[in-house]
């Protein structure tokens, strides 16, 4: 269990921890953004851009996440597109979790009564004011909670990016096992950085879920 507790193993962590801090946040966000906008295309009145959210999600959700990080780090280079192996991996990450999130999402805006947007448009109101003066702020209840353990699970998913040179806490896990320190003390201060990160996200979640709840 004393595996942390030298200078060099302990500045390890730390940078392993504090990257897969960054690579979450990142991924997430980007995830967030994307996933909204997929579904507003997948409700939108134009038949483009409904085939366009509808093709992403089954593809990316169908697709494992392993062949879509091998997809992005070596593929992208090979057309010219060399952006590094951190961003690389928020792409892969956000992309991929973007298609969960939109589903989620739109599951939100399913659950807002029809009349709502109707009497909106009767207004005089686009499809975009509708959806976000109208519509989203109604399914974003909805949603608090399953966006959550979407991004709990992308926490968990970003594990992926230690096998393709992230300094991740997964990497970290990779290179105490080469030096040898039992295997027990090694999975339990990788498993409890992890579960600092998940917790924290549930926590936030939870906060966000007591404080919509309230203003309704």
């Amino acid at each position: 269990m004393n595996v942390l507790f030298t200078d060099d193993n302990f500045a390890l962590f730390r940078d392993g921890f504090l990257r897969t801090v960054e690579l979450t946040a990142l991924s997430g966000l980007l995830a967030l953004v994307l996933g909204v906008l997929l579904a507003a295309f997948r409700v939108s009145p134009v038949p483009p851009l409904r085939i366009f959210g509808t093709v992403w999600v089954n593809v990316l959700r169908n697709t494992p996440l392993v062949l879509l990080f091998f997809a992005v780090v070596f593929g992208l280079p090979k057309i010219g597109v060399d952006l590094g192996y951190f961003t690389f991996a928020v792409l892969a990450l956000g992309c991929y979790t973007a298609s969960f999130v939109c589903e989620t999402v739109r599951s939100g805006i399913n659950t807002v009564p029809i009349g709502q947007a109707e009497a909106a448009r009767s207004l005089g109101m686009t499809f975009g004011q509708t959806l976000r003066l109208v519509v989203l702020p109604q399914a974003t209840r909805t949603v608090v909670a399953p966006t959550g353990s979407i991004l709990i699970a992308l926490t968990k998913n970003s594990a992926i990016a230690g096998a393709f040179n992230i300094a991740d806490l997964y990497s970290v896990m990779k290179t105490w096992n080469e030096l040898g320190y039992k295997i027990f003390a090694v999975f339990f201060w990788i498993a409890l950085g992890y579960l600092v990160i998940t917790f924290a996200i549930s926590a936030l979640f939870r906060f966000l879920e007591n404080r919509l709840a309230v203003a309704r």
